[in-house]
């Protein structure tokens, strides 16, 4: 058995070595993440065989729950794990030339902490942890949100980083108010006890746990710091918040509230919250001439579109939500790598500088177009099957309500393939023929855009591939009496 542990020390380690092999070795602070990724793919891809069938809990420190603090590698966890190393792996070789301003080692520490902050979120069955490896996740995205020392990413950063703190006092201050009623901190322990207490005596922490999470989820009204944060980041960065970050902060949120609370309560609520949450913005999307301000509204609408899924809160809706997170990690994580080497060709982000592109760097746009359509749901692509998934759901429940609100989400749809279409014509049918050579991203940058390429299409013509995954991660999320009884037993 591979200890999961090693998920999260692995990278932790490598990161504070960075400078150490920097010393002796200059190059090899950018090679040291690809390294650590790899090792936690690969683990991440052993464990997963084993935890579908049983769930492994790891007790550091020798005590036994709930007076310890655990790690929880069921379905649901190794699988974005595997996503995150997966994601982080293909990002870190795309910045091997991308990144070339400011020292690499610190660029490379934080990246590696960002991913190890995530991979802890995701892996974490103590609530307290969880802030932990949050935070860790989230002062690593400030400090990279500005890491370029531009103005507009230094600007960006500090609205990133207070909204963010406000975020984080919300959630220990909550946390704080469950250790107090439960006199625990471990995840299942006050599960099985929440039902102990008034839920009136629950809901103010619920309330704080969720906001303070949905900052970084980018939660309608909650998320004014991402357009700015998004667009100002190198757009390495910006993949990695948009494909990873905000989707680590919903499956915390989904966490909290399926396998803490069990807050059926509030589904509907939540259900209205992504619906809103979709069309603001898919429209601020569609109102957008900068091309990474458009990716990060889009990156709005589409956490709306999970957090509806999820609060269907049926099988199908729940597998549905998740098999759309990966559909937009991949799919964003594509657009924001192509997106990075078209402005540095066009030497702008407005999108009348990206005029004709489609001519001069063919294989770059061919992706971007690729990982386009794919968000907005044509087949053969991922996002097909996992839109037509969440529509089936949302038909299927029992619910009416919810057969009313996927029109609206429908609408955001069209909505989406309305920008999404006007850049493709922007980059293949407008601008003048010119003689300017032709001078596509390097390979570097090609090689990690032509596997989500790959990844998209061949998930998108056989989703049975994750489809088993996702059914066994969705039942975790939705099982808590299992969740309890596999921790506390």
């Amino acid at each position: 058995m591979v200890n999961p542990v090693l998920l999260i020390a692995v990278p932790l380690g490598l990161a504070f070595a960075i400078p150490l092999f920097a010393f002796f070795w200059r190059p090899a602070a950018k090679y040291i993440p690809p390294a650590a990724l790899v090792f936690n793919l690969v683990v991440s891809i052993l464990l997963l065989a084993q935890v579908l069938e049983n769930p492994l809990i790891v007790s550091i420190g020798g005590w036994q729950p709930p007076f310890c603090i655990i790690l929880v590698a069921g379905p649901l966890g190794v699988l974005f794990s595997a996503i995150i190393a997966l994601v982080g792996l293909l990002v870190s070789v795309y910045a091997l030339d991308y990144i070339k301003e400011g020292p690499a080692e610190k660029y490379n520490m934080l990246f590696l902490l960002l991913l190890t902050g995530a991979t802890g979120v995701v892996l974490t069955g103590d609530i307290f942890n969880l802030f932990v490896f949050f935070e860790i996740l989230c002062i690593s995205s400030y400090a990279l949100v500005a890491y370029l020392r531009d103005k507009a990413g230094i600007e960006s950063a500090i609205k990133y980083l207070i909204q963010g703190a406000v975020g984080s006092s919300l959630l220990l201050i909550g946390i704080g108010l469950l250790y107090g009623l439960f006199g625990t901190l471990n995840m299942a322990d006050i599960a099985q006890n929440i039902k102990s207490v008034s839920p009136v005596s629950v809901f103010v922490p619920m309330v704080l746990i969720i906001a303070g999470l949905g900052v970084e989820a980018a939660i309608f009204p909650l998320n004014a710091w991402l357009p700015d944060a998004h667009s100002s980041a190198p757009s390495s960065i910006s993949a990695i918040l948009s494909g990873i970050a905000i989707e680590v902060g919903l499956y915390a949120v989904a966490r909290v509230i399926f396998t803490i609370f069990g807050a059926s309560s509030i589904l509907l609520f939540l259900s209205l919250l992504g619906i809103l949450t979709l069309l603001i913005g898919e429209m601020c999307a569609f109102s957008q001439n900068n091309i990474k301000r458009m990716l990060a509204y889009s990156s709005i609408g589409q956490i709306g579109l999970i957090l509806f899924a999820l609060a269907i809160a049926t099988s199908y809706g729940v597998t549905g939500g998740l098999f759309q997170m990966i559909s937009h990690t991949l799919s964003k994580a594509l657009l924001f790598l192509a997106a990075g080497y078209m402005i540095y060709q066009a030497g702008s982000m407005e999108m009348s500088a990206l005029e004709g592109l489609g001519k001069k760097m063919p294989l770059t746009c061919l992706a971007f177009t690729i990982g386009a359509f794919s968000l907005v749901g044509l087949p053969p692509f991922i996002g097909f099957p996992s839109k037509f998934l969440i529509v089936q759901s949302a038909l299927a429940a029992k619910e009416t309500f919810f057969s009313v609100l996927i029109g609206l989400a429908l609408l955001g749809t069209v909505i989406e393939g309305a920008y999404f279409f006007r850049v493709v014509q922007v980059l293949y049918f407008k601008g003048e023929e010119t003689n300017t050579p032709r001078k596509d991203a390097p390979v570097t940058a090609l090689i990690p855009m032509f596997i989500f390429v790959v990844l998209s299409i061949v998930v998108g013509i056989y989703p049975k591939l994750v489809t088993d995954v996702l059914n066994s991660a969705a039942s975790e999320l939705i099982n808590r009496l299992d969740y309890i009884r596999n921790i506390l037993g």
